[in-house]
């Protein structure tokens, strides 16, 4: 069976642009590499010709050939196309599960890996709604006000990566989540009053969990330690910890204990300068009563 674009076209790059992988991401391009060659194999196994095969999937034959090179991440119904094209059994489809993680940036990949180990994460955000507490329609504006500006492609892998960490909060055992945010970005509409009002409603909702506590900084209070930028703590099982706060260390990861305890000590002192967390849930709906 032949699938073609809605114009008749098989799919190109200017279908489907910014699924490169990138060149500093060792892991992604060993799994794209694999899964790229087991492609061209199993197709050369059955004795179809790269342009007879993309015909058959609804690609061009150089799309075909740059993603049996490793050159170009393949979407999951290329995968699925190749399976049943291919005769596999499922286990082209199955390769998924790993091509999917290669779509995320490295950055987020390796954050979203900490924070799925952690027992404890306290996060300060300054100027935005902390990643992990967007909906899906507030992360797309915010990354969509970017200068220079992500391809359409670029921008809906972005706010899929910072999606995807979400998941943190499905964990069982569940850990211990610590947010403040500063008033400024809880007042600024992004995305417009129904995608604001959407915001604050899911702020709500993650307030209210029981592993999680939310704290609101007021604009009318003394400076404190977050006015460098954001800080992020997480804790592990074993007793170790990975740090970060703009305003220290150059704004590196750090993991020695004394470095760490500076960060500790800005976190905690912004924490007690902040609403108390009935204080902050009260504040936000009040907010979502002024529309």
């Amino acid at each position: 069976m032949t699938v073609e674009t809605d114009t008749g076209r098989l799919k190109s790059e200017a279908d489907e642009p910014g699924w490169e992988v990138d060149p500093d991401d060792e892991w992604g391009i060993a799994v794209i590499t694999t899964v790229g060659r087991q492609l061209k194999l199993r197709r050369e196994a059955v004795g179809m010709r790269a342009a007879e095969f993309g015909t058959v999937v609804g690609y061009g034959e150089d799309m075909v050939y740059k993603i049996e090179g490793g050159k170009r991440i393949p979407r999951q119904e290329y995968l699925d196309r190749a399976d049943e094209a291919l005769e596999a059994g499922g286990l082209i489809s199955a390769a998924w599960e790993d091509v999917k993680k290669v779509r995320y940036p490295k950055k987020v990949r390796e954050l979203g890996k900490l924070e799925a180990k952690a027992v404890e994460i306290g996060v300060y955000e300054c100027n935005i709604v902390a990643g992990l507490l967007q909906t899906p329609e507030h992360a797309r504006a915010l990354m969509g006000a970017r200068q220079p500006p992500y391809s359409p492609d670029d921008l809906e892998r972005m706010v899929a990566a910072r999606l995807a960490r979400q998941s943190v909060f499905e964990r069982d055992p569940a850990p211990s989540i610590h947010f403040v945010l500063e008033e400024a970005p809880l007042r600024r509409q992004v995305g417009g009053t129904m995608v604001w009002r959407q915001q604050l409603e899911r702020l709500l909702e993650v307030g209210r969990l029981h592993n999680v506590t939310l704290q609101v900084m007021p604009t009318n209070t003394d400076a404190h330690p977050g006015l460098d930028g954001r800080i992020e703590l997480l804790k592990f099982q074993d007793g170790t910890a990975v740090g970060r706060s703009d305003g220290a260390f150059n704004g590196r990861p750090i993991t020695d204990p004394k470095q760490l305890r500076v960060v500790e000590l800005r976190y905690g002192t912004i924490r007690a300068q902040a609403l108390s967390p009935r204080e902050s849930l009260a504040f936000i709906e009040n907010l979502l009563g002024e529309t």
